[in-house]
């Protein structure tokens, strides 16, 4: 499987509501994650089903996923892509969806950072997942221990 985490784009500091799941992208977070995904999109990324946090930002993020890859089934939400959710239960939403060969996952910090970790079997790995930014692994079992192949991260800056 391929597996692709990518970081919802830049998203306004507050909603009007104050509700940290209400925040929507900012134009500057729309098009830098058009341009950024028009890189993976030629790069070949298709994803065969895309899963989204329920916030607002993964969503919005999701949907311009979904039409920059050509996507066109429908957007899955799950909760183990919330920010205060774990790697392990990332992993157990990965391994549900075993079937797909390319699966893109839209979701936030710090779950990413600690998610591409543990995906790779290197919990004490460090990173600086970028808004907007994207990541692919690929994965050939899924047993309860990920042991994943880092193929290539992609940031909005490399591609501006």
């Amino acid at each position: 499987m391929e597996l692709y985490l990518l970081r919802h784009g830049i998203a306004e500091d507050s909603a009007p509501g104050g509700r940290d799941a209400d925040r929507a992208l900012t134009p500057e977070g729309r098009k830098k994650l058009r341009e950024l995904l028009k890189v993976a999109a030629a790069a070949g990324v298709k994803p065969t089903l895309i899963l989204s946090s329920p916030y607002k930002r993964a969503q919005e993020t999701a949907a311009i996923a979904a039409k920059s890859l050509a996507y066109t089934h429908d957007i899955i939400q799950s909760q183990a892509l919330v920010p205060p959710a774990h790697a392990q239960e990332l992993w157990e939403e990965v391994r549900m969806h075993r079937s797909e060969e390319s699966l893109l996952l839209v979701s936030h910090e710090p779950l990413l950072s600690s998610a591409a970790g543990f995906l790779l079997n290197s919990t004490s790995m460090r990173m600086d997942f970028k808004k907007g930014g994207i990541f692919r692994v690929d994965l050939d079992s899924f047993q309860s221990q990920p042991s994943g192949v880092l193929k290539w991260y992609l940031t909005p800056r490399l591609v501006n």
